[in-house]
């Protein structure tokens, strides 16, 4: 709240990524229909607000139509997607029921954690990615639907200085499945100096969105969000998350052929969020490194804004004594 009351003044803290106080305070005032303009203002976006829940089931319709898509015309389909994620088990549900193949599904996992060495979780890590990846999707589809190993990429030390490269072979990718992070991060692209960022320089976005995949650090605002997810114990328990992660790059949006990006992460059962504040900085502060994921704004995207998070935001300092 910045520049919200007259009478105390503050710059942000300086290990917040994007510090803009002016850009802040515009944002936090954004309401619904300031959401809903942006189909107006941006042709190459398709913004809807919806019900939280819904959002699941758009996710999960677009990945089972793209995979029915791709079986039935037998032409493949590559797709990027992020972990872990619950929805993969219905996805499989019903490519089970349906008799849907994957066998022309080329994936390619978007990230896993690293260690502060740059070693690559293994397969077995329970808290990894890729382990998510295959216990919710692969496991879960019957073995004469599931695609074939070679067709499934995800980043091992082995792979990850040419996995742009892999992703480029494939033909780029026909569809990216992403959210924000509390950073701002989109993947784990964070505002860290192996994305050019250092203090408050940052690359020019051009030279920007062609970086590739990459171990990279993770910002404390990363670290934080994470402790608060189930595989870490929802907790707090920062010391559990490892420090840095392998990533996809900037390049693999703006070479997507599409987006699907959706605004909903609650904590638990609540109405409490750490990304209210950062779709709005996605969805109308400027394109920057500062902020990874407004990345989105150059890209042919479908968003999805929880009619929770369009709502104004509330300073309501006396909620929690109540």
């Amino acid at each position: 709240m910045s520049n919200f009351c007259k009478s105390f003044q503050f710059t942000p803290h300086r290990d917040i990524p994007f510090r803009d106080v002016e850009v802040l305070d515009r944002v936090r005032l954004t309401k619904e229909e300031d959401y809903l303009a942006l189909n107006e203002t941006r042709p190459n976006w398709r913004l809807e607000i919806v019900e939280d829940e819904f959002i699941w089931y758009a996710w999960l319709t677009d990945m089972f139509k793209r995979i029915k898509d791709s079986d039935e015309k037998d032409e493949k389909c590559v797709m990027i997607l992020p972990n872990p994620a619950g929805i993969y088990k219905r996805v499989a549900y019903m490519c089970n029921k349906m008799n849907v193949s994957c066998r022309n599904l080329i994936i390619f996992t978007q990230d896993e954690w690293a260690s502060e060495e740059g070693i690559i979780a293994p397969l077995d890590y329970p808290a990894g990615f890729t382990n998510a990846f295959f216990r919710f999707f692969y496991n879960e589809l019957r073995p004469e639907l599931r695609p074939e190993p070679e067709n499934i990429h995800y980043p091992t030390n082995e792979n990850i200085a040419s996995y742009s490269e892999l992703i480029q072979e494939a033909g780029e990718a026909d569809i990216i499945y992403s959210a924000c992070g509390w950073s701002g991060h989109a993947s784990f692209i964070d505002a860290v100096p192996q994305f050019g960022v250092k203090g408050e320089e940052t690359p020019p976005v051009g030279e920007w969105i062609k970086m590739g995949a990459r171990i990279s650090d993770l910002h404390l605002l990363t670290l934080a969000q994470n402790s608060l997810h189930a595989s870490f114990g929802m907790c707090g328990d920062v010391a559990l998350v490892p420090p840095r992660a392998a990533t996809i790059g900037p390049r693999e949006f703006v070479n997507a052929k599409h987006i699907f990006e959706f605004h909903n992460f609650l904590i638990g059962n609540t109405d409490i969020t750490w990304e209210k504040l950062v779709s709005r900085l996605v969805c109308f502060g400027p394109v920057t490194p500062l902020v990874p994921d407004s990345v989105i704004q150059l890209c042919d995207a479908e968003v999805y804004i929880s009619k929770l998070f369009a709502e104004p935001i509330h300073y309501d300092g006396d909620r929690q004594y109540r």
